[in-house]
């Protein structure tokens, strides 16, 4: 009776809507709920964790489902059909066959060592070995931004470059102010960055450079305003290509944090590799395609101008690997777990964010457990504070494993780095969790070098005067609300 009075003075409309909203809200989460277990197919974690998130907040899980949960569609994203001018498919076929049939002349000492990885490489990811190249190392912003803008000053035909997060603070605005320099020289410049690691810059920003004849392009930009179906995947490279014979790859970004300018993080530790030898090649090959996948009206064919003869300038040999959501294999994840494997005597790790898989955490332990030297070094001043909580959670396990585990305190780590045997390394643009490996597209270096891996051990284990030792003594006596935090966090591992 109260009901139909209820009703009568509030009009039946309202009811009525309500009464058809509750089970065509609940129809619709039924249906993609079994979108998600049947057509997606996502791992079983990530599986029920969507799931859960659209039985308890119906509405909004829905629509963070479209914009966090679903897959990319991986046909024709990226496409270049320069690849056969340049014949990286040839090459990529002769090494493959010279090293199954064990002919291939490995002119490096310590790369035959690790040709498994490398023929896994180049099966996977078309990733050809060059053994020809000169690196240098940077763990300072200042030193490598100086010797970029040395190089952007020094071009004469083309810069390209590509960043995950570009500023127009004070260093972002130097390096802008040197490409219109360049552009007006008539040297070709295209700048290329991800519109969700850029939120605050717009193309329109760029308009002294793009009158000087540069070129400016977003990857995977908005189609709404402050509305992104394509939220989750995101370009965290980071490439510079100067007149195809030097090329940059690592961890740096461009903005004044990462010259240790803002307080909240301090002295930003990274690592960065300046190239040249014949590995730029296959970094301006990643550069083009990225490039034609972000823009629709200046797309780039092969020209020999962008693949100039290189004379031999050292003798370190690299892959170069990306990965995505583009892709079948999570190759720079295999990669990673290779380079474990193979490890005799010790692994140093440095990340700032290790939210491992399964698969990952189980290597690092078995690693640990079989008496190999694991050591892992994190950041102690979190830039996301769940993924945070989450890494101290996975490296609490390690730590009862028997890992050693440094908490970098003298300002934010972020370098991606992993150094086995004084032998071989990797250094590049992802991190150790779920987003790297399978969401965001990045690019390593892969490299077989004695010497270039000591100089990265000698880094790590410099900057283990910065860091405090995490003991399983200390890690059993945390608080209980850190404990709360963790739980709290590892819970939304599958979807941070």
């Amino acid at each position: 009776m109260l009901l139909s009075i209820v009703k009568a003075g509030v009009g039946m409309s309202i009811f009525t809507d309500i009464e058809y909203l509750v089970p065509f809200t609940l129809f619709f989460n039924i249906l993609l709920a079994m979108t998600i277990i049947f057509l997606e197919r996502k791992d079983a974690t990530s599986t029920w964790a969507w799931i859960l998130v659209l039985f308890f907040i119906p509405l909004a899980g829905f629509i963070l489902y479209l914009l966090l949960g679903r897959q990319l569609r991986k046909k024709h994203l990226f496409r270049w059909e320069g690849r056969k001018d340049i014949g990286i498919d040839t090459l990529i076929n002769y090494q493959m066959d010279a090293i199954r049939n064990e002919t291939f002349e490995f002119r490096i000492s310590n790369a035959e060592n690790y040709q498994e990885m490398i023929y896994m490489h180049l099966r996977t990811n078309n990733a050809v070995l060059t053994q020809d190249n000169h690196l240098d190392i940077f763990d300072d912003g200042a030193n490598k931004f100086e010797q970029l803008l040395k190089d952007i000053e020094a071009a004469k035909d083309h810069i390209h470059i590509q960043y995950y997060i570009f500023r127009l603070d004070d260093l972002g605005t130097r390096i802008v102010q040197a490409l219109i320099k360049k552009a007006q020289q008539g040297v070709k410049v295209r700048l290329l960055y991800d519109e969700m690691g850029s939120r605050n810059v717009k193309k329109r920003h760029f308009k002294e450079l793009l009158n000087a004849g540069g070129e400016v392009e977003v990857f995977f930009p908005s189609i709404f305003p402050l509305l992104n179906p394509r939220l989750n995947f995101r370009n965290h490279r980071k490439i510079v290509v100067i007149d195809g014979r030097i090329g940059y790859i690592g961890g740096f970004n461009v903005g004044d944090e990462y010259l240790g300018l803002q307080k909240k993080f301090g002295y930003w530790r990274d690592t960065h590799l300046r190239i040249e030898g014949s590995a730029v090649h296959p970094l301006q090959t990643r550069f083009l395609l990225d490039w034609n996948q972000a823009s629709s009206q200046q797309k780039m064919g092969y020209s020999d101008r962008y693949f100039p003869a290189i004379p031999k300038k050292g003798d370190v040999g690299l892959q170069i690997v990306s990965s995505g959501p583009d892709s079948d294999w999570e190759q720079i994840k295999i990669g990673y777990l290779k380079l474990i494997n193979m490890a005799q005597k010790y692994i140093y790790i440095q990340t700032p964010y290790f939210i491992p898989d399964v698969s990952f955490l189980d290597a690092i332990k078995i690693a640990t457990l079989s008496g190999i030297d694991v050591r892992i070094m994190i950041p102690n001043k979190p830039d996301h504070m769940f993924v945070y909580w989450a890494t101290y959670s996975y490296v609490g396990q390690l730590l009862r494993a028997g890992a050693k585990v440094y908490i970098y305190e003298k300002g934010f780590i972020h370098a991606k780095a992993i150094i086995i045997d004084d032998e071989a390394s990797t250094v590049g643009t992802a991190n150790i969790d779920v987003r790297s490996f399978s969401l965001n597209f990045e690019v390593n270096a892969f490299i077989y070098d004695a010497n270039i891996s000591h100089q990265l051990a000698e880094l790590f284990e410099k900057d283990i005067f910065d860091c405090t030792e995490l003991t399983w003594e200390m890690y059993q006596n945390r608080s209980s609300l850190i404990k709360f935090k963790e739980s709290i966090s590892r819970l939304l591992t599958p979807i941070l």
